[in-house]
């Protein structure tokens, strides 16, 4: 994590997501702009979370770890989010991890800020309500995703989520197997079978260093956003 002192790019993300709308005070001199790097973490859980962010720019995946110590995906972000705002009332350490996968900007507050001046706001108090209660509608429904979708489905949408698209050759994907079997809540035979579906359905091709996506608006279909 490194903080930004840009001033232009700090508004830039003010205006586009009209962030000052959601504060009855100017909250703008307490505004910081942070910045992560590919791979980086935001958050872990059960870890302090120092600042309420407002995630303006980039990718994430959520995840969290079970008992048996294997890791659960949750969900992706790759628009306008709140991140801290449970931990915020609840004075609470971090309730999941969040892992950058595409550089990242957020707008942060400090928590000292959040408590002093907007856990009285009644317009941020709406905004975090709201916030919440997305959330809520998510976690019931990638509840449902894990149990009812087949691992083809989730892998697809894993995939489609993760690579990077901004070159001109083909999209590869390339992660370790067996960490991505624990985050799908699957086992690393089960992930392998489905690559193999994946492969001769001719989404993807396999080579050395992963897999080549070959049929990327096959993917997105069998994809349907469902970590999204």
């Amino acid at each position: 994590m490194k903080q930004i002192d840009n001033q232009e790019l700090l508004h830039t993300f003010l205006n586009q997501h009209q962030i000052s709308q959601h504060f009855t005070k100017d909250m703008t001199p307490y505004l910081n702009l942070f910045f992560w790097k590919k791979g980086e973490h935001i958050c872990f859980e059960d870890e302090p979370v120092n600042h309420l962010f407002f995630f303006v720019q980039g990718k994430a995946k959520i995840y969290i770890t079970l008992k048996n110590g294997k890791s659960l995906l949750l969900c992706f972000y790759e628009d306008f989010k709140l991140i801290g705002d449970l931990e915020i009332i609840h004075s609470k350490t971090s309730t999941a991890s969040v892992q950058v996968i595409e550089d990242a900007y957020c707008i942060g507050i400090h928590q000292n800020i959040v408590r002093k001046y907007l856990l009285n706001d009644i317009l941020f108090l709406q905004f975090m309500c709201q916030s919440l209660s997305l959330e809520l509608e998510r976690s019931s429904k990638n509840s449902s995703i894990n149990l009812l979708y087949p691992l083809e489905n989730r892998l697809a949408s894993y995939i489609f989520a993760t690579v990077d698209y901004s070159t001109e050759q083909a999209p590869v994907f390339k992660e370790n197997l067996t960490e991505l079997a624990e985050l799908l809540g699957a086992s690393y035979r089960h992930l392998h079978r489905s690559f193999e579906t994946l492969c001769q359905k001719k989404i993807l091709k396999r080579q050395d260093k992963g897999f080549v996506i070959i049929d990327v608006k096959q993917l997105e279909e069998m994809a349907a956003d469902l970590y999204q």
